[in-house]
């Protein structure tokens, strides 16, 4: 109890101070910097208690297998949502104070997008730590984010409404305008973007730091494209900004998270975490009206989705764990493999291609030359296979180091290869 109060002191004043800084942008750094501070402090003061109720699990790609807290993504959100309760004044502080006398009237359409995302995020959070503790059948928890997102898109529709789409330049002269209105199907791609991202952090995990070490270089490059575009961009600042005060605290509990998931790993973040940082990144785009830019800033994350879909739409046998598999002799990782014994002729056609593709390490039989077996279809496994095994963090720095290379990627097309699908007077 006195680390407790320990840890609190600190907490408030540094609130105190901050909330005494006009810049919005500077109160949000120290509350990430207090979000980091706490989830590093909180995770190991919670250890034993998230043990003691069963909250656990092997680490299976260690030589002895220790037993390590699960859901600790819960402890993360928590502070991560304290930070932002904490900040919901700061934003609007010149109406409070009355500095602004050209616009008196309140901001009501930003406060609820502030109201809305959290929302989302809260209730992503909540549904994630259930599905740990549940153990929610797959085809169940898919549509779990399409619940957590309705605050989001209802608040989306009464505050920006718009639903039209820019047609790209190659398919203009397929149609008369240049703008389609997409009507409710933007919702239903909107809806979409939130179950992909959501899923797609929770299907690229397995190995220690992972999950955390995508997010983290995610977020960046998100806030890295924010701050160029509010610069860039003047007219978009307000969404940008809005943006930034979501990710910027993220940051920092993510850090603070990441340092207890790093191998070896002390907490696991279980689909909790996974969750809520995917759907972190969904509210962003969402609300700041610029998804596509979000999805070139996850391209491993689209990747490794389409790599999966042999095995996560059951055409090829889907193991419950796609982790890598751990070699105590050599103490390293290797990529774990599935049976093609039983997989239906169209599995066996989606294999095969992939492997002409040199994306599938397939074992034949030398007698028949029919396929036995193959890699599991993730892009860890598919690291391990190009670069063959190796210790496990070092997997996670690859993993890192892949995403961060398809970030560069990413601003690459954002901001150079962008004039071929659009013109500048686009906008």
């Amino acid at each position: 109890m006195e680390s407790v109060r320990w840890l609190g002191l600190p907490g408030i004043v540094a609130a105190l101070g901050a909330a005494a800084i006009h810049n919005t942008l500077v109160v949000s750094v120290c509350l990430s910097l207090l979000a980091a501070f706490f989830t590093y402090k909180v995770i190991p003061l919670v250890r034993d208690v998230f043990v003691k109720h069963g909250r656990f699990g092997k680490d299976l790609l260690k030589d002895d297998r220790p037993i390590t807290p699960e859901s600790m993504g819960v402890v993360a959100g928590v502070v991560y949502f304290i930070c932002m309760f904490i900040f919901i004044p700061v934003p609007f502080v010149e109406w409070f104070i009355g500095v602004s006398g050209e616009d008196p009237e309140f901001p009501h359409h930003k406060f609820a997008q502030f109201l809305g995302g959290l929302l989302a995020l809260f209730s992503m959070l909540f549904l994630g730590f259930a599905d740990d503790v549940l153990d929610i059948r797959w085809r169940v928890k898919i549509w779990l984010p399409l619940i957590a997102s309705m605050p989001l898109l209802m608040v989306y529709c009464v505050t920006y409404g718009g639903t039209d789409m820019l047609i790209p330049l190659p398919l203009r002269p397929l149609f008369p305008n240049k703008i389609l209105h997409l009507g409710v199907f933007y919702y239903g791609y909107m809806a979409s973007l939130a179950i992909f991202c959501t899923n797609a952090i929770n299907i690229l995990a397995g190995i220690n730091g992972v999950e955390g070490g995508q997010s983290l270089v995610i977020a960046v490059s998100i806030v890295a494209n924010d701050i160029l575009q509010i610069h860039v961009n003047p007219a978009r600042a307000e969404a940008h900004m809005t943006s930034l005060y979501f990710l910027i605290p993220f940051i920092g509990a993510t850090l603070g998270y990441l340092k207890h998931n790093w191998f070896p790993a002390r907490a696991f973040g279980g689909d909790t975490y996974a969750y809520f940082a995917g759907m972190t990144f969904a509210v962003v785009g969402i609300l700041g009206n610029f998804s596509k830019t979000v999805l070139l800033f996850m391209i491993p994350q689209v990747f490794n989705f389409l790599y999966s879909c042999p095995q996560i739409f059951q055409f090829v046998e889907c193991p419950r764990h796609r982790m890598p598999k751990f070699n105590p002799k050599t103490n390293q990782i290797e990529a774990s493999r599935f049976s093609l014994q039983n997989a239906s002729r169209s599995g066996r056609l989606m294999v095969r291609l992939l492997e002409l593709l040199r994306l599938a390490n397939v074992t034949r039989d030398p007698s028949t030359g029919e396929m036995v077996d193959s890699n599991n279809l993730t892009l860890i496994n598919l690291v391990l296979v190009k670069l063959g095994p190796m210790p496990e963090e070092r997997a996670t720095v690859s993993i890192m180091a892949i995403q961060s290379l398809c970030t560069l990627l990413g601003f690459i097309i954002r901001y150079q290869l962008v004039h071929i699908v659009y013109n500048a007077e686009d906008g």
